[in-house]
């Protein structure tokens, strides 16, 4: 049986469920958030709903990469001092972010929006799959090939980003440009002893 509050407030009861429809937020939760809200200053609770609503209605995606962006142009793709041959494929904003942090990697992105999934009615076309072809014929047109253009694929390891991936390397093979996928295998610290076959060959 469902976690079932009387609340003294309609003001209160709605403001719970606004919360409570956000991810892995749930009503006792939303609730000791609302009353939390409740008592903090008035222009910090109208500074914290301006910022949510600001988020929606002005956060911009790159009309090349598809990152979230202040601008038409994401911060990544205007910065001259990257490899702008080298175009790493990723299945959302938060992996971009996740490479960022790491510091290692000077190229630029694609964002998919997703990965293809079928049992979720997640097909090529829901995704940014056309503008990335589009953007690397542009690259070739261009010859930026002849200086080198690569492809990372960084989707994950379980069926959906391969096929994902095979999908997309398949829709690049018209192109002279170099294809790669991130490495897979052991990680740093692991014992050889307790890998799985599939890990360890893949390591080899």
């Amino acid at each position: 049986m469902g976690y079932k509050e009387n609340y003294p407030s309609k003001l209160l009861e709605e403001a719970v469920e606004a919360i409570s429809s956000l991810p892995g937020v749930g009503r006792r939760s939303a609730l000791r958030l609302a009353l939390h809200l409740l008592k903090q200053p008035q222009e910090n609770v109208h500074h914290f709903a301006q910022a949510v609503v600001n988020l929606r209605d002005e956060v911009k995606y790159c009309s090349e990469c598809r990152m979230i962006s202040d601008e038409d142009r994401c911060s990544i793709c205007s910065d001259h001092t990257r490899d702008h041959n080298t175009i790493c494929v990723v299945e959302s904003v938060r992996d971009v972010m996740s490479i960022e942090n790491t510091g290692q990697y000077r190229g630029v992105y694609h964002v998919l929006g997703g990965i293809i999934s079928p049992i979720n009615g997640i097909g090529p076309s829901d995704l940014t799959i056309r503008e990335l072809v589009q953007r690397v014929a542009r690259k070739c047109s261009q010859g930026d090939a002849l200086s080198g253009v690569e492809v990372i694929l960084a989707l994950s390891g379980d069926v959906e980003g391969e096929t994902t991936s095979f999908y997309i390397y398949r829709q690049l093979a018209q192109y002279d440009i170099k294809v790669t996928s991130l490495a897979r295998g052991l990680g740093f610290g692991d014992d050889l002893e307790y890998a799985d076959e599939l890990t360890l060959g893949r390591s080899i």
